[in-house]
């Protein structure tokens, strides 16, 4: 992947072809973002730069043999490094690792580098579990280091979401990390860096990666996603500045219309005082198969209750929702207090704080529904 193909940050593409440049080259950097802006991009760019053959105007060629082994993901000194869990692609008599994965890994990222969390794990098989990067992993990136490189290039370590590291991989890597071999180079990925353990934080090099404006997202999903137009300028606008949450939305509409459907069972029990359907419907985001679908709408009903209080204050064309959804926000706006978005706000945060510290899910949304019943 070249620069050019990137939609957005040209400060971190300068401040990263700048540093290549000048031979003043990190041994360790943490790109941190909101989930699906660009980070996993800039850093396979990075890559590719560190070890095109003939830069051109501040970026890689795209033609020589190491871009093109690149653009396929099948450099021979370019390691990849995700969360796994065992799950029917791997081999079951053995422990998994990234390496598992790989054939699965390529055509996700070739296809999409901004995608989310929960499309890897329905990529990799194992959507009812939480992936996580094990001692395995530290085995497999130290004997790589043992070894020599195969090209003269930068040998290259792509880690994404460093937080689902444990400390005991954490502490076997210290060491290469801090004084890893010539001519190496640890790129972390991280969607919570207050969840990075903190002796591999502090090894790193930050680099934020911020969210985009709605234009550049709207830009690249119609320009590099073929997206609808109109559809593209309406996701843009409730996504966050994230296009893999806005690819996600658009590719998902069978998700998208689950998800409505208990947001509207809920909020009706809540407005008409009836507890039942309520408790029905924290039962439903209980049940789902895994805690990142349940955070996704967390994420999904944080959204809707922004819109809720875009009504609420005479803002409606700023919700961007369709007719139909319009209706069913304006009549909720009207029924609900001035404070309930902000409180209920609060507590899908909290909601998705709990399952990541992995509090029992029909406790955290029982808690969640009864609360919200309560601050109408």
């Amino acid at each position: 992947m070249r620069f050019a193909d990137i939609i957005g940050h040209g400060d971190v593409k300068k401040a990263l072809t700048t540093m290549c440049d000048s031979g003043r080259i990190a041994h360790a950097m943490m790109f941190y973002e909101n989930e699906g802006c660009g980070a996993l991009a800039l850093a396979l760019a990075y890559a590719q730069y560190l070890n095109c053959e003939d830069r051109k105007d501040g970026d890689s060629c795209g033609a020589c043999p190491s871009c093109r082994k690149m653009e396929h993901l099948v450099h021979p000194d370019v390691h990849f490094v995700f969360p796994v869990n065992t799950g029917s692609k791997a081999d079951a008599s053995k422990k998994p690792t990234s390496s598992s994965y790989l054939e699965y890994w390529r055509p996700l990222v070739s296809g999409n580098p901004y995608f989310t969390e929960s499309e890897l794990y329905s990529a990799l098989g194992i959507e009812g579990k939480s992936g996580m990067i094990a001692v395995a992993e530290a085995k497999y990136i130290l004997e790589t280091l043992s070894l020599a490189t195969v090209g003269d290039g930068y040998r290259v370590i792509i880690v994404w979401l460093p937080e689902k590291m444990n400390a005991e991989t954490a502490n076997r890597l210290l060491k290469a990390i801090e004084e890893p071999p010539e001519k190496t180079v640890f790129l972390f990925v991280t969607h919570n860096p207050d969840k990075v353990l903190q002796t591999i934080m502090s090894r790193c090099q930050s680099i934020r990666v911020s969210p985009l404006s709605q234009e550049e997202v709207a830009e690249a999903l119609v320009g590099q996603f073929g997206k609808d137009r109109h559809l593209s300028e309406s996701r843009a606008a409730l996504c966050g500045g994230s296009i893999g949450v806005a690819l996600r939305e658009l590719g998902d509409r069978e998700e998208y219309e689950e998800f409505m459907s208990i947001f509207r069972n809920l909020m009706n029990g809540i407005v008409s005082r009836d507890l039942t359907p309520v408790l029905e419907a924290s039962e439903q985001i209980s049940a789902m198969e895994s805690r990142e679908k349940q955070k996704a709408f967390c994420i999904f009903a944080g959204e809707c209750l922004r819109k809720i209080f875009l009504f609420q204050h005479d803002m409606a064309r700023a919700a961007h929702a369709d007719e139909e959804e319009a209706a069913f926000f304006s009549s909720v706006a009207a029924k609900c207090g001035p404070e309930f978005c902000a409180r209920s706000s609060r507590l899908v945060d909290e909601s998705v704080m709990l399952l990541e510290r992995n509090v029992n899910a029909k406790i955290v949304f029982c808690d969640l529904a009864d609360k919200m019943f309560l601050s109408i």
